[in-house]
């Protein structure tokens, strides 16, 4: 393979990564904010805030499942193009939503939007990143992810807070609106990826039909989403109940452990595969609810934070990567789909599940019931391990992801 095709940090890659970044920016700024809100605004109960993560949630998955036999069939652009259309009237909508009917609304118009974007972006990326770099290309571009799932709530708070909701949402609209001049050049230069199956694939069998080797690491992201479903949505509460002024300051030192884990995790991903990974990772965003809970000063709340996302900033590009290595190339849209469909699916069942047990108990507390999703996690994949050693008796090799190492 020549030196341009191992190149990773092309500018159609960066461009691509950038894109992202402001995507999902445009998202966080508004999701953790948004539950304060409508809770003051529209004085509304816990099952209320909770449905603004669901139906949006559901909203996407849907837009989802949709974009991915539409990126198959090679309507790239157009998929993009009226996905980012979407999201940028549905985010200026709620300019208008005096109601929580008409907010409700632009959330679902929202995530259609933001559901069709979001499995586009991160296909053209995978189908220009290089096969043998994919862990480590994959893992730099999910740290656009990242760094916004973890920034956008601290920044869309200090505006909502500082500045009021409308502010919040004129600044979520030029976040946007920016993609919109990056994106265009990319969508002519970046071409679908060609249906022919690389020799890298071949150990993956090739059948028509849904990819079963998806279900469990989609399985698993979903297990770790409900747990960040649970941040999303109560921390500025759990803060008020813990007396801490500053909670969404998680999101900040969380993005802080985010990148400087992500480049680490990726290679040794693309050396040592998602075996070397996925359990200590559990076991560190185990760790970062349990100090969470317990977190009374803004100094517990940074360590709770840290360790969260030493393990959060790992877990999310090793099962993503996974996920692509075990379709071919015109499948990738659909493995993007899935991942990102477990994600939001993981935070709505959080958002609504956790909502609840909160209501029960204290805020500290189910962050510690949390938990109990990432033990879950845990043995659902040593089950996977036990018996694919069973299998093969070969243990120590990581079949699935030798295409990389």
């Amino acid at each position: 393979m020549n030196d341009t095709r191992e190149k990773l940090w092309t500018r159609e890659f960066i461009m691509l990564t950038l894109c992202n970044l402001l995507l999902f920016l445009n998202l966080q700024m508004i999701v953790s904010p948004l539950s304060g809100y409508v809770k003051e605004h529209f004085h509304a109960s816990a099952f209320m805030v909770s449905m603004f993560t669901t139906l949006f949630s559901l909203a996407a998955i849907a837009a989802r499942l949709y974009s991915a036999k539409a990126l198959e069939r090679g309507i790239r652009n157009q998929i993009l193009y009226i996905g980012l259309a979407l999201a940028l009237l549905a985010t200026f909508g709620y300019l208008w939503s005096g109601t929580m009917a008409l907010l409700l609304l632009m959330r679902i118009v929202f995530g259609v939007g933001f559901g069709m974007g979001s499995t586009t972006l991160p296909t053209m990326a995978s189908g220009i990143i290089p096969v043998r770099r994919l862990g480590e290309g994959m893992g730099y571009f999910g740290l656009s992810t990242s760094i916004a799932l973890s920034l956008g709530p601290v920044i869309g708070t200090a505006l909502l807070e500082n500045k009021g909701f409308d502010t919040l949402v004129y600044a979520t609209l030029i976040v946007i609106a920016l993609i919109f001049p990056l994106v265009i050049p990319l969508t002519k230069k970046v071409k679908p990826a060609a249906p022919a199956i690389p020799k890298e694939f071949t150990a993956v069998p090739q059948k028509q039909g849904f990819p079963k080797a998806l279900l469990l690491p989609s399985l698993m992201n979903l297990l770790m989403s409900i747990t960040y479903g649970g941040l999303l949505s109560f921390i500025n509460l759990f803060g008020k109940e813990a007396s801490l002024a500053n909670a969404s300051l998680f999101f900040l030192f969380n993005a802080v452990a985010v990148v400087l884990i992500r480049p680490i995790s990726g290679k040794i991903y693309d050396r040592k595969g998602h075996i070397a990974l996925l359990i200590p990772s559990a076991v560190l965003l185990i760790g970062g609810l349990w100090l969470l809970s317990y977190a009374h000063t803004t100094g517990f709340l940074a360590l709770a934070a840290l360790c969260y996302g030493l393990g959060f900033g790992t877990v999310q590009p090793t099962l993503q990567s996974w996920m692509l290595q075990q379709v071919p190339p015109q499948k990738q849209g659909l493995a993007n789909s899935m991942y990102f469909n477990s994600l939001d699916l993981g935070i709505a069942v959080g958002a609504m599940i956790l909502g609840q047990i909160a209501q029960y108990s204290t805020y500290g507390a189910m962050y510690r019931y949390a938990s109990l999703f990432l033990v879950l996690f845990i043995m659902v994949y040593a089950f996977y391990l036990a018996k694919r050693a069973k299998n093969n008796n070969m243990p120590n090799r990581d079949t699935e992801t030798s295409t990389t190492v």
